[in-house]
């Protein structure tokens, strides 16, 4: 059962999830051959618009995209304290130099990393497991065999945190549990790790049980559909980057990262 499925109502749900991968890599291609902060800036705007007006803009500030929001200043931040100086000296300790060429670079740095990985984050949110397997294998012609296995394995993540949990629980109540930090984390990570290859053996086993690794064309229970809707997607993440590209052109910021 897809996200479609369980949730009609779910801005892109329906489509492709092959489209929405490829939608942005082109703005993620367009920042990483600058480092400037107008292009990440418009960037930014642009993907608060775009999902807001689709029904996603929840999402933007959810819990599930806290991570993009907490990693992006702390990656700033590395780069105002130890980024090459240039220009006026704000702080000079050590091996800090805060300088007025670090602050630049870290408000670009910051807003080039919000700018790339919130879209991903909350496209991810709207893919289902399945339709994307569906998407790489059907329209992609990626592999089966692979294309299953990693659906598969991706299956199983819930699972082994369950796993994690019981663990840490049986070995709390065998007295094991009591030890430092670290032998505690050891122990229990090759626990995890002897019981998830187990699992894996099994579920290979099954699987080929049931015909998943036979040498024939296969077929799919769900024709997967990439037509005008999935292209509207992939136009809508070029636009964006060529916004931000013209944008930053236009102000004069543009600057190739090896130039």
């Amino acid at each position: 059962m897809s996200i479609a499925d369980v949730r009609p109502g779910l801005p892109l749900a329906h489509v492709n999830p092959v489209a929405k991968v490829a939608s942005t890599v082109p703005l993620s291609i367009a920042l990483l051959l600058t480092l400037d902060p107008v292009s990440a800036a418009v960037a930014i705007v642009c993907e608060v618009v775009i999902f807001t007006a689709v029904g996603l803009g929840s999402l933007l500030w959810s819990a599930r995209t806290l991570p993009v929001w907490i990693a992006a200043p702390l990656t700033g931040l590395s780069m105002l304290l130890y980024g090459a100086p240039s220009g006026a000296v704000y702080l000079d300790v050590g091996l800090i130099h805060v300088t007025e060429g670090s602050v630049q670079i870290a408000l670009a740095t910051t807003a080039r990393v919000i700018a790339i990985a919130l879209p991903a984050v909350v496209l991810f949110l709207t893919i289902d497991p399945t339709d994307l397997a569906d998407g790489l294998a059907q329209t992609l012609r990626l592999p089966a065999r692979f294309v299953l296995g990693a659906l598969a394995a991706l299956r199983l993540a819930g699972t082994s945190i369950d796993d994690w949990r019981t663990i840490s629980l049986a070995r709390r109540a065998r007295g094991v549990a009591d030890r430092g930090r670290l032998l505690r984390f050891a122990g229990q990570a090759f626990a995890l790790l002897v019981l998830a290859v187990r699992r894996g053996s099994t579920l290979a086993t099954a699987m080929e049980a049931r015909g998943f690794g036979a040498p024939v064309r296969r077929t799919w229970a769900r024709e997967v559909v990439f037509g005008g809707r999935e292209w509207a997607v992939i136009a809508v993440g070029c636009l964006v980057a060529v916004a931000s590209v013209v944008a930053a052109v236009a102000a004069g910021t543009w600057n190739l990262v090896w130039s």
